[in-house]
């Protein structure tokens, strides 16, 4: 039993051909064969039934196969193909038992079998034992003869077959000695060879190209068991370190690793149970190939559940690791040298196709894992370059030499941080990820650079924009001669100013030449901008310029004094000069001449249009074809310097002149008015009149000076009621409306003076009535504005002239006291 479980016996193939997979993957993990490499050998034994084949075995490797009892008779005790492992043989040696030939329990059937397992033990076994009588060598119908003939004729259903060690174990030796036995037993055998059908291509190769004989005679076990202990024991020496050089299974060409033996085995007895012929080279690579890929599946399955390589990958999913090449490197490397470890022994050319596919797989199954890596760097790296390049530039470094140092310090970093990525067993270049890096910090570059060149072209224009908007402003309000030509050099001035600081500031950006000139002459643009702008500014708001320049030019003196229209002044002469002024405004802000060449006639035009009538131009002349500002534009001026054209400017100098018209009209009436007021004298005409015709009348009154008194409070009392009842005024309106509205008026007028008379008369008579004389005095003085309309003082009514000034009249009992 312990020898047993030692051996491992296991029925490899029944008798009905059926191959026991179960039973040889438990006998390659009992035995562990797949760790030996090809350090392990097989032997198999052939012979007739009951010719002591288990016997031989059990002897001769400690093996456990069922023996056949001679007190029972010559019966089958094989049934098929036993295996089992020889016990203390090294190296490890696997040891097939067949059925024997020529047994009457298969009958007819025998040879078929007999031809399978014999190709079959062929195939698989380096050592072939032929178990044969000592008294059928010589003999022409020796059992062995068939048997022999089965192996020669198998052997040629194999392809380029390995060279098999055929030990002839010669049974029951008599007396004739070994060297006499085996010249006859090799010229049987040379016979048989000979008289087999080989295929065309074997006709003439001799035997010993595909086998190695060897001859061993044993004594009989029943006659002379220890001489046959003996014996065996010294065959069994031969059996050690057999696949060595030299050794009984020295030749390993067509040997397949111990790992692949138990599909190799099967996959050898389906194509001998389909009667197929055995290539064993296509074979062995067909072994290979499923071997090699069931290992690289097996150490793909291992790398994924690899510990160190998931918590790699989970760590590198959102941070860069520390050593990632060389961590994956290691675990690729120990996953690949597991591999070679087992496939070593298979084809060459099958294991390194499978090697690379699974270092492909494995490579596609990192790859993501670098390519974060690689991400994890570069994003770093390009944060890193923003922090460092912001910093450099706040330190007030030049833009380029900031940018070229930064530049190059930090892709310098990121090839060292590639470095340390590098997986030695994969190829990968990682030149695209520095190139989109590279562009990064290209592009950011180029950002900061517009955003800088932005700020700075921003900061410029503000200069150019406070230098130019006010002084323009005030230029063109002033408008002049020298308008334009003082315009051109504050421009000239101010361009050439910021143009010098703007082109010492674009030094250090490393701006090619092109763009430079580009910007400078965007910035001269900007600042010509700028004063056309103000200059449409200025002629959306030219009619009120007009009318303020007017108004100032009418209404002060040359002293800027306001004028007092005493009746002395020359108003057409002034209306005429303030118009000129702002018809001088006009033809200035009419059209842009920022340009030296900029010529126009546009002022002589205007007034010779508008203001010279002795050309019997008029503001109300219709627009004809003779007129010159019936046009849209100006002659030998381009319309996009155009601000106001020909028919705008006669519009605006209509609208111009009604809103003027007012202020010249109010300034006749307040000359008419001083000129009445200070003219108390009737005229030289009437004086004389008076005098001739009221002679009698003034003698009259010289001698009743009674009568004078009379006339004087009738007077006041007439001035009184005209005053309160405002004639002239009622009279504006017509007779009609005048009478009726006076008709209204009159009593309530009576009445309203009668009581403040009565008023009057109650009060004490207190103050001196020659102190009221300055008081009127200064009351009417007071009364006059600078335009000649009245004011009221103190209780004194307020009433209308004809001309439309306003004065104040005494109450009729101050009247009585200042007469």
């Amino acid at each position: 039993m312990d020898q047993g479980r030692q051996c491992c016996s296991t029925h490899l193939i029944d008798g009905d051909g059926t191959f026991n997979v179960s039973g040889m993957d438990t006998f390659m993990k009992e035995v562990k064969l797949a760790e030996r490499g090809l350090s392990y050998a097989v032997v198999s034994i052939m012979g007739p039934q009951s010719s002591g084949k288990s016997t031989l075995l059990n002897h001769l490797f400690g093996t456990n196969f069922r023996e056949m009892d001679a007190f029972k008779g010559r019966s089958q005790t094989t049934k098929g193909i036993w295996m089992a492992e020889c016990t203390g043989i090294e190296p490890c040696t696997i040891v097939m038992d067949l059925e024997g030939t020529d047994g009457r329990e298969r009958g007819e059937d025998d040879t078929a079998f007999e031809k399978q397992s014999a190709l079959f033990a062929l195939a698989v076994s380096d050592i072939v034992l032929i178990n044969m009588w000592c008294h059928d060598i010589g003999r022409e119908q020796a059992a062995n003869k068939p048997l022999l003939k089965t192996v020669f004729q198998v052997m040629m259903r194999l392809f380029s077959p390995r060279k098999t060690t055929l030990v002839f174990v010669i049974r029951d030796k008599t007396r004739t000695p070994l060297e006499n036995l085996e010249p006859v037993l090799r010229e049987d055998i040379q016979k048989i060879w000979d008289s087999v059908p080989k295929p065309q291509a074997h006709k003439e190769t001799p035997l010993s190209e595909f086998f190695n004989v060897e001859v061993v005679a044993l004594s009989s076990y029943e006659e002379k068991e220890e001489q046959f202990k003996e014996q065996v024991a010294s065959l069994r020496q031969r059996f050690f370190h057999s696949i060595a050089p030299g050794g009984l299974a020295g030749d390993r060409r067509g040997v397949v690793p111990a790992s692949g033996f138990s599909f190799s085995a099967q996959r050898i007895w389906k194509i001998i149970k389909e009667n197929k012929d055995l290539d064993l080279p296509a074979h062995k690579v067909m072994v290979a190939t499923v071997r090699c890929e069931e290992i690289a599946n097996e150490k793909l399955a291992s790398f994924v559940s690899n510990e160190d390589w998931c918590e790699l990958d989970k760590a590198i999913q959102t941070q860069p690791v520390s050593g990632f090449g060389k961590k994956l490197t290691s675990i690729l490397g120990n996953c690949l040298s597991e591999y070679d470890m087992e496939a070593t022994y298979f084809d060459d050319g099958v294991r390194s196709a499978k090697r690379k596919q699974l270092k492909e797989k494995l490579l596609q199954l990192v790859q993501p894992a670098y390519h974060s890596m690689l991400g994890h760097i570069r994003t770093e790296t390009l944060d890193k370059f923003k922090e460092a390049f912001d910093k450099a530039l706040s330190g007030g470094e030049g833009f380029s030499v900031a940018a070229h140092n930064c530049t190059d310090c930090f892709m310098t970093q990121f090839d060292e941080a590639c470095s340390d990525v590098i997986i030695q067993q994969a190829n990968w270049d990682s030149s695209k990820v520095r190139e989109k890096l590279q562009r990064d910090i290209y592009a950011h570059v180029a950002a900061v650079r517009a955003a800088k060149l932005s700020e700075l072209t921003t900061l410029y224009e503000k200069k150019l924009n406070e230098a130019l908007s006010g002084p323009v402003e005030a230029l063109l309000d002033g408008a002049g001669e020298d308008t334009w030509p003082a315009i051109r050099k504050l421009l000239r001035r101010e361009t050439e100013s910021a143009v010098s600081g703007f082109s010492v500031k674009l030094f250090s950006f490393d701006v090619d030449e092109q763009t430079k000139c580009k910007m400078i002459a965007s910035l001269e643009d900007y600042a010509r901008g700028v004063v056309e702008s103000k200059a449409k500014e200025e002629a959306a708001r030219v009619l009120i310029r007009m009318k303020d320049r007017f108004a100032t030019l009418f209404s002060q003196d040359s002293d800027s004094m306001p004028r007092v229209w005493t009746g002395k002044e020359d108003i057409r002469a002034i209306t005429k000069m303030a118009r000129s002024a702002s018809l001088k405004l006009l033809s200035v802000i009419a059209a842009i001449r920022l340009d030296d060449d900029d010529d126009d006639n546009i002022e002589k035009t205007l007034a010779v249009a508008l203001v010279d009538t002795r050309s019997g131009a008029t503001t109300n002349k219709s627009i004809t074809s003779d007129d010159p500002l019936a046009s849209s534009t100006w002659a030998e001026v381009s319309p996009s310097k155009t601000l106001i054209t020909p028919v705008q400017c006669k519009s605006l100098w209509r609208q111009f002149k009604i809103e003027t018209e007012y202020a010249v009209t109010q300034a006749i009436a307040a000359q008419e008015a001083s000129k009445r007021n200070n003219n108390w004298l009737p005229p030289p005409w009437a004086i004389v009149a008076l005098v001739v015709l009221g002679f009698n009348e003034f003698m009259t009154l010289l001698r009743n000076p009674l009568y004078l008194g009379v006339i004087f409070v009738g007077f006041l009392l007439v001035k009184a009621l005209w005053v309160q009842l405002d004639i002239s005024g009622e009279f504006r309106n017509g007779a009609l409306p005048g009478l009726l509205a006076l008709s209204t008026k009159f009593l309530p007028t009576v009445m309203n003076l009668l009581r403040k008379l009565a008023e009057e008369g109650q009060k004490p008579a207190t103050t001196d009535p020659q102190s009221n004389h300055p008081l009127a005095a200064r009351s009417h003085q007071s009364g006059v504005t600078n335009n000649g309309d009245f004011s009221s003082t103190g209780s004194s009514d307020v009433t209308t002239s004809e001309n439309g000034s306003e004065y104040s009249s005494p109450s009729i009992h101050e009247k009585i006291k200042i007469k």
